[in-house]
């Protein structure tokens, strides 16, 4: 469901879709009312009656840029719109923008900057947020601007322009940055401090100060000096008219940062790949030297990022509302992810009665008002995505009939909204480059909120009409429509002069935004982020159907990158992103400072757990990556309601099968009787989906297909394998575990084979793990399957400044003997440690595990993984295996009066840390039964 959010801004000339996807506009007609795109159409004007952009007060709002940039189409929906979109007539400045790790706030001085590193709690523990508080101006003298606006933009970079008539101010701001850089003419750079700074270090043109605790570097030309007068800070640019800042991880920082004070970053841009079953994504800035020869840079690294690359980071890091940031000291990474699965429909088993199911069917089929009266595009939206979740089913089982009925209303109702006249249309804002459907609903006209939520029904439907239908796709045909609404909502071009690049998708957060106008206190937000994932998964399926690889490999790479996030910042599925202080194990919303036990319209649970997988289709696989998050969720839902779910029952069953299935089916046959299904769902599609996951087991993300419409399920030791072909000749489809699937033209094809049990071997899922094959750390070196134990911790040792990766010195040994296993064929070591270097900067933990088969004192095997860097911040951070692993040494066999042991030691750093014995956050997990 969307939220009651805000809107966006741009600027630029009317195109129609006639023009080849990704190009610039089409000539059109200079007073055109209707613009043609094939079979359909689109106007240029909005409907009698109705609303585009406005301020807070109603009245009509253009974007707000320079004239450098009124050209160019505004990517709303960003993590810094208010800079913009005036939303509120009383601000022509910006609300604040989260950055991360830095927070801006642009005013009529200047920028104002923070950096929070403490989490408040608040609406009753229910929203934790790291807010904007301002710990100094960076501006000029004299500066006194009118207003701000957008100068220049990039993939995660923004330019704000000030300007008094006599004082010019420019900075570049943007995710992942430590740094501000500042250009400026009219007046000195001019600092001002919200409390007296202390100094640090003083060395004429480079500043070190301290403000509330947190370390900032002041850079000003050479040959120009900061005087520090109370909580003003000045430095004469001379000739030159450049200056910068930063925040440091800490003051010994200073003097690789001063390295790249005067390397100042120009621009940003994200490129991606999708080869084979796997999504790489390079992220890189663009700098410019304006001192000396050097053009690197240190940006900070979100969670969802340095998870999933190999590129070396530094040992600083940042905290942020994601969790730590670590900081790579170059001006490019790359990230490498398995892609994620995505099916046109879970595939026909035997499982599923068909006259069942075709009951099921009929009662959708035959509705008399399938559309019940909805004329906005959102409940538009929804019965599409509904009927387009049953279309396969009915093929599965032969009722063609059923199958081309429900085609049918899609179509109409598709080229319904595709015509201009009527009850119902497109109509594109030439101002602000974006076309809105009229009725529109939850701000999608006058905030330009949503766009992504509400189109990717119609894209994920049309992309089902197009499995069975490609002279209706063709561009000449519907087809030119939908790639328009495409280009709205997720344009993959930088160069079409009528929408933006990636409207809501947020290249470097990892995820999309859903308000237009960002115009909140807490930045921009994100409530349904599975309503995000289903236009992904609408790409890569339309992609597929229409031979369109971009656009097939766009939606891979954003449903694979936001399936990252979502894991980490809506599930927390590591638990390491939410304080301990929230209390909550799921977010229904990301805001730009933090999240929320929470959704825009509700306070009930089973909502708030809901709202983040519905609707629950082919491309929501991903989910099924992390099962204990999965388990931790329904498990407060359940808490939270007071029993199990009432009103979203259906979506919260589907949820949960994808760890459980067998679970979620058992509650399926206690309650399908006596329930309304969720607007977007039915009891065909239910019934259907956890009856083939009861059969086929959840799944298994740890394998993955050669093309994207591919997936694995995994019961006990079985593999199931599943592919649809969309191309016109039969294919094989090869998994990365080395099996092979034929699949014939046109067709989904499913096999089996032998996995290697759980596919998550989460060491803490929630209920208790198995107590056989995990161990639990307890002080004086003894590994024990006991779950009682008295929390406590061990010291590590220091490395002493020396680097020890890959050997152990002065380790931490815990070990078990005499132990018995049967090896599980396919799986692997997990372990998951507490760690805390408490204040102490540039520690790495290392651990080695080892296996002795027979307990000879010969360890047959041994694995060590990759050191682990801990943050400066007192709390317990996690150690895991999916660090990956450094190097092995032998094969794993079975254990027959064994001994299993563990080390860990400091890899890096000069000062001891800590781990946390005792209690059920340090396991090791071993691959035996």
């Amino acid at each position: 469901m969307p939220a009651t959010r805000t809107g966006p801004a741009a600027a630029l000339v009317l195109v129609t879709a006639l023009a080849a996807f990704g190009l610039g506009p089409a000539a059109t007609p200079a007073a055109a009312a209707t613009v043609p795109v094939g079979s359909g159409s689109y106007s240029d004007t909005r409907p009698a009656g109705t609303s585009g952009p406005t301020t807070n007060t109603g009245a009509p709002v253009t974007p707000k840029v320079t004239p450098a940039a009124k050209d160019k189409p505004v990517p709303t929906n960003d993590w810094w719109s208010s800079l913009a979109f005036q939303r509120y007539g009383d601000n022509p400045y910006s609300t604040p923008m989260y950055g991360h790790p830095l927070t801006y706030q642009a005013t009529a001085g200047g920028l104002d900057i923070g950096y929070p590193t403490a989490p408040a709690i608040v609406g009753e523990g229910r929203q934790y947020e790291y807010a904007h508080k301002r710990d100094l101006t960076l501006g000029l003298s004299g500066l006194n601007s009118p207003d701000t606006k957008a100068d220049d933009w990039s993939d995660w970079t923004v330019t704000p322009y000030w300007s008094d008539g006599t004082r010019t101010l420019r900075t570049t701001i943007g995710h992942g940055l430590p740094f501000v850089y500042a250009k400026g003419s009219g007046g000195n750079a001019q600092i001002t401090t919200a409390a007296s700074p202390a100094v640090f270090a003083d060395q004429g043109n480079v500043l070190g100060i301290t403000v509330a605790g947190h370390h900032y570097a002041l850079f000003a030309p050479t040959g120009s000096d900061w005087t520090v007068s109370g909580s003003t800070i000045t430095a004469g640019l001379g000739a030159k008219d450049y200056f910068s800042l930063a925040v440091l991880p800490s003051t010994d920082a200073l003097a690789t940062y001063k390295k790249y004070a005067y390397s100042f970053v120009t621009g940003s841009r994200a490129t991606w790949n999708y080869t084979g079953g796997t999504v790489q994504a390079t992220y890189s800035l663009t700098t410019e030297a304006k001192e000396g020869t050097e053009r690197g840079t240190l940006q900070a690294l979100y969670r969802h990022q340095w998870l999933h690359t190999a590129d070396p980071l530094t040992a600083y890091t940042y905290v942020s509302p994601r969790g730590t940031m670590k900081v790579r000291e170059a001006a490019s990474f790359t990230t490498s992810q398995k892609a994620s699965a995505v099916l046109p429909a879970l595939p026909k088993t035997s499982a599923v009665d068909q006259a069942r199911l075709k009951g099921y069917l009929d009662q959708v089929a035959n509705d008399p008002n399938p559309f019940k009266d909805y004329t906005d595009t959102y409940w538009t939206g929804k019965v599409l995505g509904q009927l387009a979740q049953l279309v396969p089913l009915a093929d599965q089982i032969g009722e063609t009939a059923t199958r081309d009925k429900l085609i049918g209303l899609m179509k109409g109702k598709l080229q319904d909204w595709f015509t201009t006249g009527g009850g119902n249309e497109f109509s594109y804002d030439k101002d602000w480059k974006t076309l809105t459907g009229y009725p529109a609903s939850y701000g999608s006209d006058t905030e330009l909120n949503d766009h992504h939520f509400h189109y990717s029904y119609y894209v994920y439907a049309a992309a089902v009409v197009a499995q069975y239908d490609q002279a209706w796709a063709a561009d000449s045909a519907w087809g030119g429509m939908v790639k328009t609404l495409v280009r709205d909502a997720a344009n993959p071009s930088r160069t079409d002069t009528a929408f933006p690049f990636l409207r809501g998708f947020d290249v470097y957060a990892g995820h999309s935004w859903a308000s237009g106008h960002q115009g909140f206190a807490a930045g921009n937000n994100q409530e349904s982020s599975s309503e995000s994932t289903n236009l992904s998964a609408g790409l890569v399926l339309w992609g597929s159907a229409t031979g369109d690889n971009t656009l097939r490999d766009l939606g891979t790479y954003l449903l694979t990158t936001e399936s990252e996030a979502i894991a980490q910042y809506w599930f927390d599925a590591d638990e390491q992103v939410f304080p301990s202080s929230f209390g909550h194990d799921t977010a229904g919303m990301v805001w730009g400072s933090g999240a929320a036990y929470a959704t825009w319209w509700t306070a009930n649970p089973e909502e708030i757990h809901g709202i983040n997988a519905l609707p629950v289709t082919g491309g929501s696989l991903h989910l099924g990556g992390d099962k204990a998050a999965i388990r931790r969720n329904i498990a407060e839902m359940e808490r939270e309601n007071g029993g199990p779910a009432v009103e979203w029952r259906d979506i919260l069953w589907e949820f949960q099968s994808f760890a459980d299935p067998a679970a979620a089916k058992a509650k399926w046959d206690a309650g399908n009787t006596g329930y309304t299904p969720e607007q977007g769902e039915s009891k065909a599609h239910t019934y259907h989906w956890l009856t083939t996951l009861d059969t086929l087991g959840a799944p298994d993300a740890t394998v993955t297909g050669d093309i994207p419409s591919s997936a694995v399920f995994t019961k006990g030791t079985e593999r199931t394998y599943a592919a649809h072909n969309y191309g016109a000749t039969a294919r094989t489809v090869t998994f990365s575990d080395g099996k092979t699937l034929a699949v014939p033209a046109r067709s989904t094809a499913t096999g089996t084979g032998t996995g290697g049990g759980d596919p998550d071997p989460d060491p803490d899922p929630d209920p208790e793990p198995p107590t056989g094959n995990t161990f639990r750390l307890r002080t004086g070196g003894v590994l024990t399957t006991a779950t009682d134990g008295t929390a406590g911790s061990d010291t590590i040792a220091s490395a002493g400044g020396a680097n020890y990766d890959g050997t152990p010195h002065q380790p931490l040994v815990y070990e078990i003997r005499d132990v018995n296993g049967t090896l599980t064929p396919g799986a692997a070591t997990a372990f998951r440690l507490q760690l805390d270097a408490g204040t102490t900067v540039g520690l790495g933990q290392q651990a080695r595990i080892s296996y002795d088969f027979t307990g000879d004192g010969t360890f047959d095997r041994a694995e060590t993984y990759q050191y682990f860097a801990t943050d400066p911040v007192t709390g317990w951070e996690e150690y895991a295996q999916s660090r990956g692993l450094k190097a092995a040494t032998g094969s794993l066999g079975n254990l027959s009066g064994g001994t299993v042991r563990l080390e860990v030691w400091s890899a890096i750093g000069n000062g001891t840390s800590k781990l946390q014995t005792g209690t059920d956050k340090s396991v090791l997990v071993i691959p035996y039964s």
